[in-house]
């Protein structure tokens, strides 16, 4: 029997986790079903009865803890990309169904790492810097035509950034999980057990990759050891994938010119990291994605397949569990 529809043809009982901000436009998913919104305190209580839940805060880490022994939602939708908030034992091992946004973030993304590309070659951060000092100091700046990319990360993200560099006159390799000579979105794409071989090659490593325990510390001091020393690394995927530590020891060296940085192993990024203040260091608050807009998008989508799962229609974007990622067959309803 599919939790989201009783056999007594009630509708389903749906719980959003909400944080700071709600969401708005959710009057279709009320008429569809019982939604209930509940705050971090109130989700161990409210799981055990609910037929699915809305992570609508995805930067919560109470997941896990409230999760029921058993029983507990057949599906869980996130308002993110990510989803290694979820990856937990208790739902990886559980039945329930993980949907995650995809989609929604995929060109906003790309644009964004066009600007950090462009900050970087044409030096505009020191402009801003200069222009505040009221100081005319006349600098020559980079060309990005002809200039490599690596994107580490083949999903809609990475694609979407592949694209957009490529438009821009880069030269784009990707690096994913199935190696291809020949796609037309990123080029080449190589095996990830080949990421040391591609990147000395790179003036601008891009992380796109989602958070698993194979990418997890993917870039460390082995890996910015193989790096140029005038290459920039740009992460909008996990703050996770960087060992953080290692980088800040590389940009101190001069291992590497620089780095664009949208995520980080720990948000806020405290206020003594050494990362807000280092020559040629971008930081941005996990802002990449989030375009005017993006909240109604992401409504949209959790009522649209809220639709879809009250009609028995298979839903969007389905995890699969054991990747940790969107995997390339939809699931039905269960």
């Amino acid at each position: 029997m599919d939790p989201a529809q009783p056999a007594s043809g009630n509708p389903p009982d749906v719980v959003v986790l909400v944080g700071d901000v709600h969401p708005r436009g959710m009057e279709e998913a009320e008429r569809l079903a019982r939604v209930r919104y509940v705050r971090e305190t109130e989700l161990a209580e409210a799981l055990p009865e609910a037929d699915v839940l809305f992570m609508w805060d995805f930067l919560s880490d109470a997941l896990a803890g409230a999760w029921p022994r058993t029983g507990g939602p057949g599906w869980v939708h996130i308002a993110s990309a990510g989803v290694d908030r979820l990856m937990f034992p208790g739902l990886v091992r559980s039945d329930t169904v993980v949907t995650n946004s995809r989609g929604v973030f995929d060109e906003p993304i790309a644009e964004y790492v066009l600007g950090l590309v462009l900050a970087f070659a044409k030096d505009l951060h020191t402009t801003f810097r200069l222009q505040g000092e009221r100081r005319w100091r006349h600098r020559e700046t980079e060309r990005i035509t002809g200039a490599r990319a690596l994107v580490v990360g083949t999903g809609p993200i990475g694609r979407a950034i592949g694209r957009r560099l490529s438009a821009a006159g880069l030269a784009v390799t990707g690096v994913g999980r199935t190696a291809r000579d020949e796609d037309p979105d990123l080029g080449a794409v190589r095996p990830m057990d080949r990421l040391g071989e591609e990147l000395p090659a790179a003036d601008y490593v891009v992380l796109a990759a989602p958070l698993t325990p194979q990418t997890r510390g993917m870039i460390d001091a082995a890996a910015l050891e193989r790096m140029r020393p005038s290459a920039r690394l740009i992460n909008v995927g996990r703050g996770a994938l960087v060992a953080e530590s290692d980088l800040v020891k590389a940009l101190r060296a001069g291992r590497i010119a620089g780095a664009a940085l949208d995520v980080f192993e720990d948000e806020p990024l405290p206020p003594s990291s050494p990362l807000w203040e280092m020559p040629g260091v971008i930081v941005s608050p996990h802002m990449s994605g989030d375009v005017v807009g993006w909240r109604d998008e992401l409504v949209r989508l959790f009522v649209d397949n809220l639709g879809r799962r009250v009609a028995g229609r298979p839903l969007r974007n389905v995890v699969d569990k054991g990747l940790g990622y969107v995997g390339s067959e939809p699931a039905g309803p269960r």
